[in-house]
């Protein structure tokens, strides 16, 4: 697919779901009792993943548009797949059932597409085997696939050495069914739609400092939810409103999680100008809708605890970077290397063939910001923020930008495209 640059962006938006929370929307659901109504859910090729994987346990789920119906199976009436579970391209998928299946009372294997079976998964193995969980990487190379033999489990509380949702979550899950409190404790506080999402389906779930703590439960019950737009793929156009001359978006129902909005905190110190409208709040999840304008933009510095909060809109704010006056510099974001691509390598390579003046480190990258930038022929490597990071850089760039492998957006943004062309009119 080919871009080039455009005048200006003018109009507005509602973005898809959030996928964090449409995936634990089907997952609780499919553990609870009685029905789990979703509305704005994400249809994108990752939590049809979860869905399919819930289906093949015997949960009953009805798709129409974006509503889905659950029939929840109670919190022990999962049964055993007839095959193997394949979770796509979907780490959250992977890294979360993992939790569920560690505690059931059947052996199943877990598997995904080429890029999740190279994404690293001893994060959740050591702490989930801590635990009494047996789990073993078929390979030994702490990849998936997964063999898990459902076993009972014992709390614990681990301190993680990484600040990942994923980790958090799995063992969260897996405390569900464990005997005694099992508690986690992150470097920085992680997104928490987890927490949010379990307590509001009756966990005894809560809070302290950087530290999540669950107790065994006995139900979960059945909730109506209404998914809120997701922050990270708004991030695009949050972008492309302040870089792109002359333009206004207006995106409708984004969810503000504090555990979230990173994007907004580093746009406003890069001098973005930004407002929130109309927040509101749904399910313990604040929502708004953000208008962007044109700005000047200068560089900053992002790292340590607000990492966590904007760790997958990394790629759009290093692309928003080479658009701003001086030096910006992303560090303590190693989290990147193990996401769908190595998202630092893959970044740093895709900007510097446009003509940005950027460079690797070990936990990040220094962009010096200002240079022109020019069209490209930009690998994704099927990771979808890539392929959405370069499509919107390359409406600011001079000539003709190529994205290969760009169908990938379908992972989360299905009609992302499309919405990029309606804007430009």
């Amino acid at each position: 697919m080919k871009f080039s640059a455009v005048r200006r962006l003018h109009g507005e938006i509602t973005v898809p779901g959030d996928k964090s929370i449409s995936h634990r929307s089907v997952m609780f659901g499919s553990l609870a009792k009685g029905t789990t109504e979703i509305h704005h859910f994400l249809r994108g090729a990752d939590c049809l993943s979860t869905i399919s994987c819930f289906q093949a346990m015997g949960v009953a789920i009805d798709i129409s548009g974006d509503i889905v119906i659950v029939h929840g199976n109670g919190l022990h009436g999962l049964k055993k797949p007839e095959a193997i579970l394949d979770c796509g391209n979907s780490g959250t998928t992977t890294r979360l059932i993992a939790g569920i299946l560690s505690a059931q009372d059947f052996e199943v294997t877990l598997t995904g597409d080429a890029s999740i079976q190279k994404r690293p998964m001893k994060r959740i193995i050591t702490p989930l085997s801590r635990m009494g969980a047996r789990i073993r990487s078929l390979h030994n190379n702490d990849c998936a696939p997964l063999v898990i033999s459902g076993s009972p489990l014992n709390g614990i509380h681990y301190l993680s050495p990484v600040a990942s949702a994923q980790v958090k979550s799995s063992i969260l899950l897996a405390g569900l069914y464990a005997s005694g409190e099992t508690r986690v404790t992150e470097p920085y506080l992680s997104r928490n739609h987890t927490e949010l999402m379990l307590s509001s389906f009756g966990a005894d779930v809560h809070t302290e400092e950087t530290t999540a703590i669950i107790k065994p439960a006995k139900e979960l019950y059945g909730q109506k939810i209404e998914v809120p737009g997701d922050i990270s793929s708004a991030a695009f156009f949050l972008a492309a409103g302040l870089m792109i001359p002359d333009s206004e978006i207006l995106i409708r129902g984004v969810g503000i999680n504090p555990t979230r909005d990173g994007i907004l905190r580093v746009c406003r110190d890069m001098g973005g100008k930004m407002e929130l409208l109309n927040i509101r709040e749904n399910g313990g999840e604040p929502t708004a809708d953000i208008l962007v304008k044109t700005s000047v933009l200068h560089g900053t510095e992002i790292g340590g605890a607000v990492i966590p909060t904007l760790i997958d809109e990394l790629p759009m704010i290093a692309a928003l970077a080479c658009l701003a006056e001086g030096e910006t510099i992303i560090r303590d974001a190693a989290e990147l290397k193990v996401k769908e691509s190595n998202r630092i390598e893959v970044m740093v390579r895709g900007l510097s063939a446009m003509g940005a003046d950027v460079s690797e480190t070990d936990d990040g990258m220094i962009i010096r910001g200002g240079k022109p930038l020019h069209g490209a022929v930009i690998d994704s490597h099927l990771d979808h923020r890539i392929a959405m990071t370069f499509a919107i850089l390359g409406c600011c760039a001079q000539g003709e930008t190529e994205i290969i492998g760009a169908e990938c957006v379908n992972i989360s943004y299905p009609r992302f495209y499309q919405d990029l062309e309606r804007l430009t009119h």
